[in-house]
This record gives structure tokens, sequence and C-alpha cells, in this order.
């Protein structure tokens, strides 16, 4: 029987996650699902043994216990999206399946951990925030984390189109932080779960590998798939 990857649906380049897969990564092995807060499928997440969290808008500030008036703040937010999006994290954990969360995925389980997020990173948007196309920074991997288990490099160039971040004086519970940027500011690039202890794979980082061609995340590292 295939392994069923439920990708959550964002409005923001979503073609993107699923052409992340090749037809060598997937053959007769690995179905993706579409996991839609527009659809709200939500019996489809019953079916999959493992997920990805993709990028895209803001969380709704509430979620986190925060005002929505800051800069760079959309216009709209899309709650619906939150609340789906919960329901793929607390499956995934209840039956411990993998995941894996990307840049807004990432900022979200630190949020439903009980973590806050740096809502806007100011002068630091020179040097994350998209414009027009993503930015590059290094990155600086922990060595003993997962991700460092998991990548065959500790270093290296990353793509970064955010300007949120995992606030980390308020780091969600039961969570460590696996990779810095490695500029002067060390926003936070990555976690995963500090005790792992009957957890599956988990892990998030804060770029976006579905479409970096690097050795971090990207098609030329040597991440398991989920």
């Amino acid at each position: 029987m295939k392994k069923r990857i439920g990708i959550s649906f964002t409005k923001t380049n979503f073609q993107n996650y699923w052409n992340w897969f090749t037809v060598a990564d997937l053959q007769n092995d690995i179905e993706l699902v579409e996991l839609s807060f527009e659809k709200n499928n939500t019996d489809d997440i019953f079916t999959c043994d493992g997920f990805i969290l993709t990028g895209g808008i803001d969380i709704e500030p509430s979620f986190y216990n925060e005002d929505s008036s800051y800069a760079n703040a959309p216009d709209t937010f899309q709650e619906d999206r939150d609340s789906f999006e919960k329901k793929i994290y607390k499956y995934s954990q209840l039956h411990q399946l993998p995941l894996l969360g990307i840049c807004r995925g990432m900022q979200l389980v630190n949020v439903l951990q009980g973590g806050k997020l740096v809502q806007d990173l100011g002068t630091l948007n020179n040097i994350h925030k998209k414009e027009g196309s993503d930015k590059q920074h290094e990155v600086k991997v922990e060595k003993t984390s997962l991700l460092g288990e998991t990548v065959d490099a500790l270093t290296g160039k990353v793509n970064s189109a955010h300007h949120q971040a995992v606030a980390e004086n308020v780091l969600g519970r039961n969570l460590k932080v696996n990779a810095y940027s490695n500029s002067e500011d060390k926003t936070i690039e990555g976690i995963e779960f500090e005790n792992k202890s009957g957890k599956a794979f988990m892990l998030c980082v804060q770029w976006h590998p579905e479409r970096l061609e690097g050795k971090i995340c990207g098609r030329q590292c040597s991440c398991p798939a989920i």
C-alpha cells in the first residue's frame, strides 16, 4: 500500500511543493494528498502517513495572544487555514506521524506548542524578507541536532522569504533550535523536538527547500523521505 503524504494547501506557490517530489521520489510507493483549508477535507488528514506544513500568509495573531497591528502585516488573515492546519498538526502528534514544517509551517508548530513569534523583523528584513525574488544568506546548523544528523553540511546558503520569525525567548514547549542565521542577527532558522522520546520525525526550517537548489535541505541534501 502506498504511503500518503499530506501537503497543506497554500495560495502562495503551492505547485512548487507538488513539483518538489520527482517521479523517482514517488515511484510506486508514495502518493501526495492535497490538504486544503478551502475544501475543508478533514477526512483526508486521517488517511495520511506523514505531512508537510507549507509556507504562506502570516498566522492570525490571536493564535499566540498578540495584536494584529504590526509592520508588514497582511490586509487579511486566513483563520480558517490556521484552524485547519492545527488539526493536521494535532493528528500528526496524536498518531506519531512524521512532519516537515516549512517557513510559516515552522512558525505554526512553534505557536501550537505555546511559543510566540517576532511579528516583524524590522531592519533585519534587509536580510530575510523577499523583494521580488528570494534573498540568500548563510545558516549554521547545530551539530547535536536531528537536522545536523540529517543534512550533509553544518553551514550553507539558503533562500529567505520571510518577515517574521520564531521568538527565541518564547520558544514552544519541548522545542529546541537546530539552526540559526549565520549573520549578525542570529535569527532562528530551524526547530525540532528537544525530547524526542515517543515522538515521530519532526523537522522545521525557515527557508524553502521546495525551491532551493543546494546542500541544506534542497534537492542535493540527504534528508530522508517523510
